[in-house]
């Protein structure tokens, strides 16, 4: 298990995270709010940079028909410069001087507005992304937020969670490794002897038959024929613990009452079996994991509980399979996790990949019960 210090340290890890992610997020905020007063402040510059323009136009169109006028008065001037006076010659030329000076001034003006307005456009166009950037980039950097502030502190159960996991990845391939031992044994002391020794007293029959006659032949064939026979139960009862073959043929209900049965008998102790709904054959992946559901479950209690009775109750409805285990054990406290309570976290394994649910209430002293709900919409 993580030590407490650890918890501690992946604790402090955590908060710091979350002060990181958090300032992060209120410089973006700031960052935006900057440029969208900005933003704001060049709109505002921008029509009033427009407006000059139109004027500066404006005015210009007017110098430009005042100016034309002007020289039009000096050709005038310039071509009967003796009608005039010295004075009124003077007056025509400044005055198409001023007209062009005017005009040329205006033009200067026109062309930096219209630069500046270029200037401030762009300027708005990268303002408006920046704005839409930091948005986008405020409101997500809000979702990693929330998210690491609701999940990142359960992070310690998750890794706990791993490591049982890998345990009982472990847990399994220990337990495969030793039914294979124990296969290995049943078959060797087992079904093997007693093949072996058919083989031997096989090969006598026929010394016995010209030794000792026909009645002693006959004899040990009966014997040998009886040993045949308690063989094949062996090797039936092992292929049964593998997988009974009553789910073929039977179907779940059947093979669950006759399980029970067995167990009851073998082990000494009460077990009671209720059958609620529709008797109908499911599919056989189905069947299976739904015997080994219940298999596990009074496994469990009877391994770790000791209990005196150990009831099963199985209701198959039109889109549910519904299956209660209880019993009268000494029980144990759901919230604390055991060692080694690797039968549990399996069945979890088994419910989850049918898509099911898996309650359970257990108080100490007060026996525990099981409750699986199984969706048969999705598997059947």
């Amino acid at each position: 298990m993580t030590s407490l210090a650890d918890a501690n340290f992946l604790d402090k890890i955590i908060d710091q995270t979350l002060e990181t992610v958090d300032e992060s997020r209120e410089q973006i905020f700031e960052i935006g709010e900057q440029s969208r007063l900005e933003l704001e402040a060049l709109e505002k510059e921008l029509v009033e940079v427009r407006m000059k323009v139109a004027s500066v136009i404006e005015k210009a169109d007017r110098t430009q028909m005042h100016a034309k006028f002007a020289r039009s008065r000096l050709v005038e001037v310039s071509k009967a410069f003796d009608s005039f006076s010295n004075e009124e010659v003077r007056n025509a030329y400044e005055q198409a001087n001023d007209y062009q000076i005017q005009l040329a001034v205006l033009k200067q003006e026109e062309l930096q507005l219209r630069e500046k307005r270029d200037q401030i456009e762009r300027r708005l166009v990268n303002l408006k992304d920046t704005v839409l950037r930091a948005e986008q980039l405020a409101g997500q950097m809000s979702v990693v937020y929330n998210f690491l502030s609701s999940d990142l502190k359960l992070v310690t159960d998750v890794i706990e969670d791993a490591k049982e996991k890998q345990a009982f990845g472990l847990q399994i391939i220990e337990a495969q490794e030793d039914e294979r031992k124990r296969l290995s044994r049943e078959i060797h002391d087992g079904p093997a002897q007693m093949l072996a020794n058919v083989m031997l007293r096989s090969e006598l029959i026929e010394r016995i038959y010209h030794e000792k006659g026909i009645d002693d032949a006959l004899g040990e064939i009966r014997s040998l024929r009886k040993m045949v026979k308690s063989s094949l139960a062996e090797v039936r009862r092992i292929i049964y613990d593998l997988r009974p073959m009553a789910l073929d043929d039977l179907g779940l209900i059947p093979t669950l009452a006759k399980y029970l049965k067995t167990f009851e008998e073998h082990n000494q102790i009460s077990v009671g079996f209720h059958h609620f709904g529709r008797d109908t054959r499911l599919p056989q992946q189905f069947e299976i994991a739904l015997f080994r559901l219940v298999q596990e479950a009074v496994q469990n209690a009877y391994k770790h509980a000791e209990p005196k009775q150990i009831q099963v109750k199985i209701e198959i409805k039109p889109t549910k399979v519904i299956m209660i285990i209880k019993d009268d054990g000494k029980g144990f406290e759901p919230t604390e996790k055991k060692e080694g309570s690797f039968g549990l976290i399996g069945m979890k394994e088994r419910v989850n990949m049918l898509k099911g649910e898996m309650n359970i209430q257990s108080k100490l002293n007060e026996g525990t019960i099981v409750a699986i709900g199984i969706p048969l919409n999705s598997n059947n």
